[in-house]
């Protein structure tokens, strides 16, 4: 398609209503009127790529899909997936120093067993860090039955995830030790690129999932991770995502969400424990 077609592409009101609505009750994700020009731009990619001169064009093509795969990569093209390793670090460091001690310590008890979710994992950086932290605050972590479920609703980031792949400057905020031990160096030319180590993706169950869909998962999980992922969701989507968390968690059970983050206005039933830190009584 020539660009002088693409640059003149116009996304109607309507058409950003219609794709907004159709988002919002398939993923919950509130595009608002200040996201229109990034629908277009990256729906636009979409266009190109399946030669459709015209949004509505797109819409009736996105409609009639059967099998419901350009849904899907409509979805995918519209999820924001910013992510690092150790992002918001602080979180980490409480799972090391806080919730591990107190799994390890009363494991005598309750048996071995650790169970993770890493709800909007993205790329994969949040639930391989937590797999680098568990893997250094657990004594003889093979002999637990310790699991990580990783989730997103794009199957595009998600094969990233799964390969573990990563260049030199997204481990860039991986400490040393921690890169020189769980990352192998798999090509030295510039630019340098780094696979997870496997004791470390074995920790890790990658599955797409529609957080606005029925969980298959049964739970009950120790810890979940879901963060700046409620950030694109109204206040009553998020109270009803919040409350589904509360009822997967074991009792005593820690929820993390973004630092951009509030649970103020949503009603829960969570003790809070530090800001964007809460737990299940």
């Amino acid at each position: 398609m020539p660009l002088d077609t693409l640059l003149s592409l116009e996304l109607t009101e309507k058409q950003f209503d219609e794709i907004s609505a159709m988002v919002k009750s398939l993923c919950g994700i509130n595009l608002h009127d200040g996201k229109k020009e990034l629908v277009k731009a990256r729906l636009t990619k979409r266009l190109r790529k399946l030669s459709i001169g015209s949004f509505a064009e797109y819409m009736d093509f996105v409609r009639n899909d059967a099998g419901g795969a350009e849904l899907t990569n409509m979805l995918d093209a519209l999820s924001t997936n910013l992510t690092s390793f150790f992002r918001e670090n602080e979180h980490f460091e409480y799972l090391a120093n806080h919730i591990l001690p107190r799994i390890v310590n009363r494991s005598e008890q309750t048996g071995r067993r650790l169970r993770v979710w890493s709800a909007g994992c993205s790329s994969g950086e949040e639930p391989y860090s937590i797999a680098v932290t568990i893997n250094e605050k657990v004594p003889s972590l093979r002999s637990w039955d310790a699991k990580i479920l990783a989730t997103d609703i794009s199957t595009r980031v998600l094969a990233r995830a799964a390969e573990g792949v990563y260049n030199d400057s997204r481990v860039k905020t991986v400490p040393p030790q921690a890169r020189a031990k769980y990352f192998d160096c798999i090509e030295t030319r510039p630019e340098r690129l780094y696979r997870v180590a496997g004791s470390i993706r074995s920790l890790v169950h990658f599955a797409r999932l529609n957080l606005m869909n029925r969980w298959p998962m049964q739970g009950p999980f120790d810890v979940i991770f879901c963060r700046n992922v409620m950030i694109y969701f109204d206040k009553d989507t998020q109270g009803k995502l919040i409350n589904r968390f509360y009822d997967l968690l074991a009792p005593g059970g820690t929820l993390f969400i973004g630092h951009s983050e509030s649970l103020a206005g949503v009603n829960h039933k969570f003790n809070y424990t530090q800001p964007t830190i809460y737990q299940r009584p």
